[in-house]
């Protein structure tokens, strides 16, 4: 007798391919991130590869056929690609399409339209709605007709205009620093600063939920780093006990919104740890500014700190501010280092003018219009007691613009997306290796435009598509491990 199969109709050679690529998959994936201490990078999982809307450019070469897909040579050997391969196939025997790279054909608010269909929205994070605000769009339009689309060059050379001071400005005031800098990319902006901040004889600490763009400008500086459990505080103390005698300078960077789990960091006893073992606290805010704090302004209004507390603060434009980029803002000696020596802001064009104009636009009406904030939180409260009520984990979460589904296996969660799109309800997996194994999830993004009754919809189809896998005998990767074949 065989465990429940993987997917309905799944034969015994299609389990055969299956439970083999996917055993070489996870294998592969979890060497990586076992290797490096630290998730995976990337959003692989297992599912076809996407399909694209139509055929690409026709690219001719210089005797007019087309380019060579064989270049570069040697690709095929690329770790990284072959592991995305295996998942492929694993998700094709599977039966299982990408989740991801959706098409949207319009204006992505809480309903979009994906392959000729509306659907309900949950995959974008417009956290306060002023991506569909009517005066961000305005500020824009008016710096594109006055400075054009592009700066035409680095902020250092000729990219400066009035409208990057002006945005620096109100997010310095925001945040009770002495200056801001800000930044194309909002990626780009993590990896600048800590590659550009911490030396050879300097620690930086992180907490294990800790984003990409954290990790890879850990990667990037010569300082020595690690990584403690996701909040245990405990075990950060411990590390600061041992190594802090040992480096120059000690960095401990946080989320104030985990970005997977839509919890918070304990800022009172970070602050706390920083002043005793005299090291720097860093905080990415891009998913707190907008959904934390009872008027949006982050985590520091939620625990009632004056910003001015805190060494560094981070964030992007593109969540609640209606735009693109990045930001730090600290003291004014930080921001003229990272201006004369980060590389994402040295070597790169400065944020388009007019994306600079609807971020200050954006960052205005969050704090003229704290019923925005109070509407999404209003939201994430509902979510969370109509999803006890459907039996429905949420895991963490508080309540604040990210609301996890748990679910578990990788494959289940991909397959329980597809399923909801179906259904006409749009929203993403996030699988291993971009959470850990075990605890996959979908990811709801709400905001503060979404409608109650929007969310009760959601949530039954998730319950109800959740129930119907079950009876269907689809037990995703974790049953196809387990099984004889």
């Amino acid at each position: 007798m065989t465990r429940q199969q993987a997917g309905p109709g799944l034969g015994p050679t299609a389990r055969i391919a299956a439970l083999a690529a996917a055993r070489q998959a996870v294998a592969a994936t979890a060497g990586q991130a076992s290797s490096s201490g630290r998730r995976a990078p990337g959003p692989s999982t297992f599912g076809a590869a996407p399909v694209r809307a139509g055929p690409g450019p026709d690219l001719a070469g210089p005797q007019g056929g087309r380019c060579r897909s064989s270049r570069p040579a040697g690709l095929a050997t690329h770790e990284g690609l072959r592991q995305m391969q295996l998942l492929e196939q694993a998700g094709t025997a599977l039966g299982l399409a990408s989740p991801y790279f959706r098409l949207h054909e319009g204006h992505a608010r809480t309903r979009t339209r994906i392959a000729g269909q509306e659907v309900l929205n949950f995959a974008s994070y417009d956290y306060l709605g002023l991506n569909a605000d009517p005066r961000p769009r305005a500020a824009a339009h008016g710096a594109l007709d006055h400075y054009g689309i592009s700066a035409s060059g680095s902020r250092m050379v000729s990219g400066t205009r009035p409208v990057h001071l002006a945005l620096e400005e109100a997010l310095a005031r925001h945040y009770g620093c002495e200056a801001a800098l800000s930044f194309v990319s909002g990626h780009a902006t993590n990896v600048s600063l800590i590659a550009t901040l911490m030396e050879e004889s300097d620690l930086v600490l992180s907490d294990g939920y800790i984003h990409n763009s954290v990790s890879t400008g850990m990667a990037l500086s010569p300082a020595a780093r690690r990584s403690f459990p996701h909040n245990d505080l405990a075990a950060l103390e411990r590390i600061l006990e041992n190594a802090r005698p040992l480096h120059r300078h000690v960095l401990i960077v946080v989320e104030g919104l985990y970005s997977m789990d839509g919890d918070l960091p304990d800022l009172p006893r970070l602050l706390a740890l920083r002043d005793r073992y005299d090291a720097w606290l860093l905080i990415d805010e891009a998913h707190a500014l907008g959904p934390v704090g009872r008027t949006g302004r982050g985590v520091f209004e939620h625990f009632g700190i004056a910003p001015s507390e805190v060494d560094i603060w981070m964030g992007t434009l593109s969540k609640s501010l209606a735009s693109t980029g990045g930001y730090v803002a600290g003291s004014d000696e930080l921001i003229r280092l990272l201006a004369a020596r980060a590389p994402g802001h040295v070597f790169s064009v400065a944020l388009p003018p007019c994306l600079a104009a609807s971020a200050l636009e954006a960052l205005r009406l969050l704090g003229d219009e704290p019923g925005r904030a109070a509407s999404l939180q209003a939201n994430g409260a509902h979510f969370l007691r109509r999803a006890a009520e459907l039996g429905l984990d949420c895991g963490a979460a508080i309540g604040a613009g990210v609301l996890p589904v748990m679910v578990g296996d990788s494959a289940l969660a991909s397959k329980l997306s597809e399923r909801l799109l179906e259904a006409g309800i749009n929203v993403a997996p996030v699988t291993f290796p971009g959470v850990p194994m075990g605890s996959a999830r979908l990811r709801f993004f709400l905001s503060a435009d979404h409608q109650p009754e929007e969310i009760d919809t959601a949530l039954t189809a998730t319950r109800a598509a959740l129930d119907r896998l079950a009876a269907e005998g689809f037990s995703g990767v974790a049953g196809l491990m387990g099984q004889e074949v």
